[in-house]
C-alpha cells in the first residue's frame, strides 16, 4: 500500500489546493486501459453470441456491455419473454 500511495503522489504537494485531483490523475494513469478495453470487448461478443443463440441479440450485448461475464448469467437465468399470443382463426 506505501508503494502504490508514493507512486499516486508523486511529484505532488500534498497541502496544494488541487492535491486530489493531481493524486486522481495519477491513479488513473495506473490503469490498463488497453487491456480493460479489449476484455471488455470480448464480453461483449460473448453477450452478442449468447444474445444471437437465444433471439435477443441487442439484450445479450447491453447485460455483457455493463455487467460483463456477470451480465452472461444474468442474461441465461432470465426467463424468456411469452411470444404474442396465437392469433384467432
Amino acid at each position: 500500500m506505501d508503494e502504490l500511495f508514493a507512486r499516486a503522489t508523486q511529484g505532488v504537494d500534498l497541502d496544494a489546493p488541487g492535491a486530489f485531483w493531481h493524486v486522481y490523475l495519477n491513479l488513473l494513469a495506473m490503469v490498463p486501459w488497453a487491456s480493460l478495453f479489449w476484455w471488455n470487448l470480448g464480453f461483449v461478443a460473448v453477450g452478442a453470441l449468447l444474445g444471437w443463440w437465444r433471439g435477443r441479440l441487442a439484450e445479450g450485448i447491453a447485460w455483457a456491455f455493463v455487467l460483463g461475464p456477470v451480465g452472461w448469467a444474468v442474461f441465461l437465468l432470465r426467463r424468456r419473454r411469452p411470444g404474442p399470443p396465437p392469433l384467432p382463426r
